[in-house]
């Protein structure tokens, strides 16, 4: 069976997806179609569900048996470990304009 697109920009998304993907312009357009169609009848999974096989992942990486602790991380901001109360919010910029 063959789809004939005529609509330029179209035939670029494709294009675009299937180079993206690494596979061919039959599997771009076959899989983009599976996608819209699961989301569009509530088929698709939950995020959870999607990105389950990456948390297993780095679960199964070994531990290195170092601490990642509080103190760390407020050092790398010039925060007092834990206590903010001293903390000058009129001198953060929050992108309120």
């Amino acid at each position: 069976m063959v789809i004939h697109i005529r609509d330029k920009m179209t035939d670029r998304f494709v294009r675009e997806l299937a180079k993206a993907r690494g596979v061919s312009i039959t599997v771009a357009v076959r899989d983009a179609c599976e996608q819209a169609l699961d989301r569009m009848l509530g088929n698709s999974r939950s995020l959870h569900d999607r990105i389950q096989p990456l948390l297993d992942r780095v679960d199964s990486f070994p531990k290195t048996g170092l601490k990642a602790d509080k103190e760390f991380f407020d050092g790398l901001w010039d925060e007092p470990s834990g206590d903010f109360s001293k903390t000058d919010l009129s001198v953060v910029d929050l992108g309120r304009r």
